[in-house]
C-alpha cells in the first residue's frame, strides 16, 4: 500500500467526491497509473475555486483507490480527463498551516508550498495517518 497527495482546487475536488472519482494534473493519465487498489489518497486544495485566487490551503478530501480502472470522463467538448474511482471517507476540511512542522514530506518549512508544485506526490504512511487523524 502506498500513499499520495493530489493537488486541485476545492471546487474540483468536490465534484470528484460527489461522483466518486479523482483526476490529477489536469486530467492526464500518468499520475493515475501509479495508483493501485487500496492506496491512500489525500487531496490538498491551495485555492477554493479553479478560476479565482481565493486561498484555501486545506486538505479537503481523503479516501482510497477503489479499483484498477483508469477511464476517461466527459467534462466539456474536447476535454475528456482520465479518472480513477475513489472510496472517499467522511471527513472535515483541515488547514495545512498548523500541520506543516509535523509533516516529513515538507522539507523546507518556510517555503512549504513548493512541496505541491508538481500536483501529485507520494508521501510516507506516517504523514498520511497524521493528516487522516486530523480530518476524520
Amino acid at each position: 500500500m502506498k500513499y499520495y497527495i493530489a493537488v486541485a482546487s476545492k471546487d474540483h475536488i468536490e465534484r470528484g467526491v460527489e461522483g466518486g472519482f479523482m483526476q490529477a494534473n489536469h486530467g492526464k493519465a500518468a499520475s493515475l497509473k501509479r495508483l493501485r487498489t487500496g492506496d491512500g489518497i489525500i487531496f490538498y486544495s491551495p485555492k477554493r475555486y479553479f478560476e479565482k485566487d481565493e486561498k484555501c490551503q486545506c486538505f479537503t478530501a481523503i479516501g482510497e483507490i477503489k479499483d484498477e480502472e483508469i477511464y476517461q470522463g466527459i467534462m466539456a467538448a474536447g476535454f475528456q480527463p482520465f479518472r480513477r474511482n475513489v472510496d472517499f471517507y467522511k471527513c472535515k476540511e483541515v488547514s495545512i498551516i498548523p500541520l506543516i512542522d509535523e509533516l516529513d514530506f515538507i522539507i523546507d518549512k518556510k517555503r512549504w508550498g513548493f512541496s505541491f508544485r508538481f500536483g501529485f506526490l507520494e508521501i510516507l504512511e506516517k504523514d498520511f495517518q497524521f493528516i487522516k487523524s486530523k480530518m476524520i
